[in-house]
């Protein structure tokens, strides 16, 4: 997998950050895939398996396509226990717009995991739902996680007005707004805003902080304006992104059109 490794066009160090900037959304999901087997492989050699958080949506496909596929990481699947961020409320894992769904088309089908621990949505008993899943997350360390970054700042489905920096819990069930209800509906398989779950399952800030490696992607224009916010703004929960600026185990990985708005500081 080192030989398809690329070189970012820049890298920054924004307090405790690394951000590295490539030259296109294709070769972010490259870069991310060849860095995620590399901590993966090193966790499996050191511990004999490794466990690492799953993200779903566009910033996500690529990635996933490369690091599934056999001729390029050559990982050991059947020895990686796979989690994810997120899952709405209230709907069946066969909905097209179930985090289930997603990964299963771009991961679980794909490749063979040791065990794959999913949230289940539409479980009756959603308090439950929370505490079995925190239980399992913090079993042992968590050696990677995947992230993205939503239109409102968000990481996972902690929104600014439920993001907490210092969350007791690791998961919890929260109410999405409509910022990032809006973004589901234009983005995912919801024919409008109306289907889109009020409420959805998300690991917290706190789950996130505590995982030993977070590689985050964003890409596109669409992008550019909230990684300003978090790169450039306070570390407020008004963009709970900006955290990561405090979490040193973290790469943010952009393409140029994501850090057009970056301006002064490249």
């Amino acid at each position: 997998m080192t030989d398809y490794l690329p070189t970012p066009i820049r890298t920054l160090t924004v307090e405790s950050l690394t951000v590295q900037i490539y030259a296109s959304a294709e070769v972010v999901g490259l870069a991310a895939s060849c860095r995620a087997a590399e901590i993966l492989r090193a966790a499996i050699a050191q511990q004999g398996e490794a466990r690492a958080v799953f993200a779903t949506g566009r910033s996500q496909k690529q990635c996933l396509q490369y690091l599934t596929a056999p001729e390029k990481t050559e990982l050991p699947w059947q020895k990686v226990v796979g989690f994810h961020l997120d899952e709405y409320l209230g709907i069946a894992a066969e909905h097209p717009a179930s985090f289930r769904h997603y990964l299963r088309h771009h991961l679980t089908d794909r490749v063979a995991l040791k065990e794959f621990q999913a949230i289940e949505g539409d479980d009756l008993l959603p308090v439950d739902i929370c505490e079995h899943y925190e239980h399992q997350l913090r079993t042992r360390l968590l050696d990677l996680a995947f992230l993205g970054i939503g239109n409102n700042g968000h990481l996972a489905f902690n929104d600014p007005d439920v993001a907490n920096f210092d969350d007791p819990r690791w998961v919890k069930l929260v109410r999405l707004d409509e910022t990032n209800r809006r973004q589901q509906a234009n983005s995912t398989a919801f024919a409008n805003i109306e289907a889109v779950p009020q409420y959805a399952f998300t690991l917290t800030l706190s789950a996130i902080r505590n995982v030993q490696n977070n590689l985050c992607l964003a890409f596109g224009n669409g992008k550019a304006e909230v990684v300003r916010s978090l790169i450039t703004g306070p570390i407020s929960t008004s963009c709970p992104a900006s955290i990561l600026r405090q979490i040193p185990q973290t790469v943010l990985m952009i393409d140029t059109e994501a850090a057009s708005q970056l301006g002064a500081i490249l």
